[in-house]
């Protein structure tokens, strides 16, 4: 009976050291493809830092310069319309120098002076507001002053005391006008 158990616990031994063996094996196989997998994790780590850092920078460099564009567009941003003014103060300036000047040479400068000054406004979209008499009184673009008694419509353009200007779609100033009182 001894020999059998003997023979039992040596079949133990045997099933269990191939067992121990194997695992020990594993655990040695495993353990480099571990450390491969981390150094190849700790690499693809630096590189994601390092496209995440250029990318930061990338995004800081594009703020900076859209808020140099702003800072340009807001220092510049009267530039056209100055350019477009320089020839109206030349003339202006000319018309100072003449020694002997005539109602009719005046007159003529004084016209050719307004017509560049148009132009500059048109080509700087400065619009004039200048309602006609009898139009509905808009307060968006008018300023009624005074209401008087009329023989029109309530609340409609009696006289325009002074135009209006507009830029592009933006009031600058209002027509300043008088209004029609409710009868």
């Amino acid at each position: 009976m001894q020999d059998q158990e003997n023979k039992e616990m040596s079949n133990e031994q045997d099933v269990q050291a191939p067992g121990a063996d194997i695992n020990d094996t594993a655990a040695q196989a495993g353990t480099p493809g571990l450390e491969e997998q981390l150094s190849a994790t700790e690499a693809k780590l630096a590189e994601m830092h390092d496209a995440f850092m250029r990318a930061k920078a990338d995004a800081e460099n594009i703020r900076r310069r859209a808020q140099e564009d702003v800072s340009k567009a807001h220092k510049f941003a009267i530039e056209s319309f100055a350019e477009a003014m320089v020839p109206v103060r030349d003339s202006l300036e000319m018309a100072l120098k003449v020694e002997a000047p005539t109602v009719e040479s005046i007159k003529e400068g004084v016209e050719m002076t307004l017509k560049q000054l148009t132009s500059a406004f048109e080509k700087n979209r400065l619009v004039e507001v200048l309602p006609q008499v009898g139009d509905k009184l808009d307060p968006n673009k008018h300023q009624a002053v005074a209401v008087v008694p009329a023989e029109q419509e309530a609340n409609t353009v009696v006289t325009v005391l002074q135009k209006g200007y507009m830029i592009a779609d933006r009031l600058l100033r209002p027509a300043i006008v008088t209004a029609a009182a409710p009868k």
